[in-house]
């Protein structure tokens, strides 16, 4: 990729619009601020504790689009009369390659957006570029997993039309619980 992508989603009668973008170095304040909360860092494997971890995790993102394999999206959430935005989340299309029939997706929200319907808005848009842009080079479905006891996370999937195939059983330490895999196919 090239050319920066800008996903958009526009404004719904109770939700602002959110933009989706690469991440950035000016983003690692707010990364650091929102990864405080207990609950986010329950479900990721990464710990962002201080400006340095934070820089150390978007230089990461930002490798991933380079290499063209993973495509990590700041999720922010904008008002009108704003010039920019809030963090309110992130959303990853991961384990790209071309031939590859499967990718995986990836999501978290932060704290102060929970309960706006940030997570299924911008998977959403994540889903509908990811297989317009890697389609034709094979891609047929998108992968969703999350740790069974993560019942918001099952909510998101399911009603962004990921439809449960099986139980995995725990990995750790990145994946410590079983887990649900949820697929989504082309053309869904």
């Amino acid at each position: 990729m090239s050319a920066p992508v800008v996903l958009r989603v526009v404004a719904a009668p109770a939700f602002p619009a959110l933009v989706l973008r690469p991440w950035r170095m000016e983003d690692v304040a707010a990364l650091v601020e929102v990864s405080r909360d207990p609950v986010l860092r329950r479900w990721v494997n990464s710990a962002v504790d201080d400006d340095a971890d934070g820089a150390r995790w978007v230089r990461a993102q930002q490798r991933g689009w380079v290499a063209g394999e993973r495509f990590g999206f700041a999720v922010l959430e904008t008002q009108p009369a704003s010039v920019r935005g809030q963090l309110v989340g992130n959303v990853v299309l991961k384990e790209v390659a071309p031939g590859r029939s499967a990718a995986e997706v990836g999501y978290w929200t932060a704290a102060h957006a929970r309960g706006r319907a940030v997570a299924s808005r911008a998977l959403e848009a994540l889903t509908d570029w990811a297989f317009g842009t890697f389609e034709a080079d094979g891609l047929e479905r998108l992968e969703l997993l999350h740790q069974v006891d993560n019942l918001a996370s099952c909510r998101v999937a399911q009603k962004c039309r990921y439809d449960f195939d099986t139980v995995l059983p725990a990995a750790p330490p990145s994946f410590p619980r079983d887990g649900h895999l949820h697929v989504r196919r082309a053309g869904a």
